[in-house]
């Protein structure tokens, strides 16, 4: 079907605009000049935008600068894009220019024209939408509140969720002891609820890590406009954008104490995603510890069997493969590989602008979103739902060499290790070997080497 255009102007003059599309001509300019990808901007940036907008907005309408008629009409277009309305308008790609200028335009122009067709009468996107801001504090300050949603939203719920399935399976193994590993190889034994709970604290340790950088981010650079001296914008408007926005999104944000910092920099946003790559290492060795315990079901480990969840190969008829920690420990792959794009974004602030905005805006939403979602996969699909089979951990627990360790205090190191050494190759129970080595009686063996008593530390006395 042939693509109808109107003409729209701006300050370089006349250009052809889609007839049915909400944006106008700053936008277009932006979709004519930006093919690099196929990546907009994502949802939850834009929805930050608008909610930026609709608290510039009422500040404004307090303030006495905007008409209480065209706040309203403003505010109300900004709500619509908030209930993920009309996001099909915001098509620039997100490798734009490094201030994100394009994207602060599109949100303008999409909200003035809703809110123009609302009144009956014209209402600018840079005088009235874009009143007491620049692209400069909108653009960093919507990174920011789209974090700190996502973060609240999304991804520390789903830390939480993990912990507590983890500690309800913890509680249902907690008398289940197997050989622990160092190496990939034997060592002294451990319970399953011992090994869970480095698990739960590896996430713990994540999420408050998470948790400590959320006042920074919540400091905002809205108020700074254009260079971070505050020019064009009210001296009210900082504080009352603040609350505003802490109104409208039940958030606590505040006023940063140094615009300078929050325009020029994004090191509370490179914080952050250092912080969420610790969360995804955590992931991504939960997820091999249980695709480890899983191996098999003959040659492998065998000691878990994860919950079947689909056929997992198109040759081999009846092979079954653990496809959630595999979907996880890629998914954090990914979200290390964004940290590094962050990281070297982050550090693009040349004197007064960081000029990468745009690509940390959606690696950071991206990391959050797959972390959020990992997280709870993890939970309910893979360590929920995983059973253990006794047989196999329990048998060569028996046999595991290493117990000889509980009698060095007895017999020595080099004893211990010639009766490690012989049991391993006689295939044979370290009690045995050791009640025909030592003179120790089958009673004080039975004693030394009780494998649930050295899970829980049990020494010589």
């Amino acid at each position: 079907m042939e693509i109808k255009y109107r003409v729209e102007k701006d300050s370089m003059g006349d250009v052809h605009v889609p007839e049915d599309a909400l944006y106008q001509a700053q936008t277009q300019r932006a979709v004519n000049n930006f093919s690099i990808s196929s990546q907009v901007m994502p949802s939850g940036f834009i929805r930050a935008l608008a909610l930026i907008k609709q608290a510039a907005a009422i500040t404004n309408q307090q303030l006495g600068l905007l008409e209480d008629n065209i706040a309203g009409a403003i505010s109300h277009a900004a709500q619509e894009i908030i209930n993920h309305q009309h996001l099909e308008h915001f098509p620039v790609d997100v490798y734009q220019t490094g201030s994100g200028t394009s994207s602060n335009m599109n949100a303008n122009e999409v909200i003035a024209t809703l809110a123009s067709r609302a009144l009956g009468t014209i209402i600018s996107p840079n005088d009235h939408v874009n009143m007491g801001q620049s692209s400069n504090d909108v653009v960093p300050t919507a990174i920011q509140v789209c974090s700190v949603l996502a973060l609240e939203q999304d991804l520390l719920p789903a830390l939480k969720h993990l912990m507590d399935v983890i500690a309800v399976k913890r509680d249902e193994l907690e008398s289940v002891v197997k050989t622990g590993r160092t190496h990939l190889m034997d060592a002294m034994p451990i319970r399953f609820d011992q090994e869970l709970s480095g698990w739960q604290y590896q996430i713990q340790h994540g999420k408050q890590s998470v948790e400590a950088g959320l006042g920074t981010l919540k400091a905002l650079a809205q108020g700074g406009t254009a260079v971070g001296t505050g020019i064009n914008a009210h001296p009210e408007f900082a504080r009352r954008f603040a609350q505003n926005l802490s109104h409208s999104t039940g958030t606590g944000f505040t006023v940063s104490e140094n615009y300078f910092f929050n325009l020029s920099s994004q090191d509370s946003v490179v914080a952050l995603s250092g912080q969420m790559k610790t969360v995804a290492v955590a992931l991504m060795k939960i997820a091999n510890d249980l695709r480890w315990m899983n191996s098999g079901p003959l040659a492998g480990l065998g000691e878990i069997e994860l919950q079947g969840l689909q056929p997992g190969s198109s040759i081999m008829p009846g092979k079954v493969n653990p496809v959630i920690p595999e979907a996880v420990a890629m998914a954090s792959a990914q979200v290390i590989g964004n940290d590094t794009t962050i990281t070297i974004a982050g550090q693009s602030g040349n004197f007064q602008l960081n000029v990468m905005l745009p690509v940390i805006a959606y690696n950071i939403l991206e990391s959050i979103g797959l972390l959020s979602n990992s997280a709870r996969s993890l939970a309910d699909q893979a360590i929920a739902t995983f059973t253990v089979r006794y047989d196999n951990v329990s048998a060569p627990l028996k046999k595991n060499p290493i117990l000889v360790t509980a009698l060095n205090p007895v017999i020595g190191y080099l004893k211990a290790a010639d009766i490690a050494k012989k049991a391993y190759q006689q295939n044979r129970a370290i009690i045995d070997v050791a009640e025909e080595e030592t003179e120790l009686s089958r009673k004080e063996l039975l004693k030394l080497l009780n494998p649930e008593a050295l899970s829980r530390g049990g020494v010589v006395k």
